[in-house]
């Protein structure tokens, strides 16, 4: 059980690291939804960019490493279906001027999606590596999905 928030910039655990990156995409959520004009432009254009890289890396390092665990093509399967459909909607989102009528409404549609999502990847995946890999495994996992964040699209 985590005691204190993780800093996604400096921990070396990859379940600590992709918690800590839900839990800001969260506040980018609220900070979205909260501002308007160029500050709400910003904010979305930060939360698209972490998304984006955060989705690639899981893809790219913790679901292989997750399908390899007892049951985990089927977790597997259905996270990438929930982040298919969620990618789908913030294509369309990053096409929208954040100030149309139409923005905030299917913003939060995606945040609900979203953070669903985040939840049970938590539950369902994260906590069934942590069990399996050991801390060294973990680090060297948080150590890949750095260089793959490093390298991936910032746009879905």
């Amino acid at each position: 059980m985590q005691t204190t928030p993780a800093d996604a910039r400096t921990t070396t655990d990859v379940i600590d690291l992709l918690r800590a990156q839900h839990g800001r995409i969260r506040d980018l959520f609220d900070l979205v939804m909260a501002s308007d004009g160029q500050d709400r432009k910003n904010a979305f254009q930060d939360l698209v960019r972490l998304l984006a890289v955060h989705e690639t890396a899981e893809e790219e390092i913790v679901h292989p490493a997750a399908r390899a665990l007892p049951g985990g093509d089927g977790i597997v399967d259905d996270r990438l279906a929930e982040e298919r459909q969620a990618k789908e909607l913030l294509s369309e989102l990053d096409g929208m001027d954040t100030g149309d009528p139409e923005f905030l409404p299917k913003l939060d549609r995606l945040r609900v999606e979203v953070l669903t999502h985040a939840r049970a990847e938590e539950r369902y995946e994260f906590d069934r590596l942590k069990d399996q890999f050991s801390p060294a495994q973990l680090k060297g996992f948080a150590a890949a999905v750095r260089a793959a964040e490093a390298t991936a699209p910032t746009h879905p």
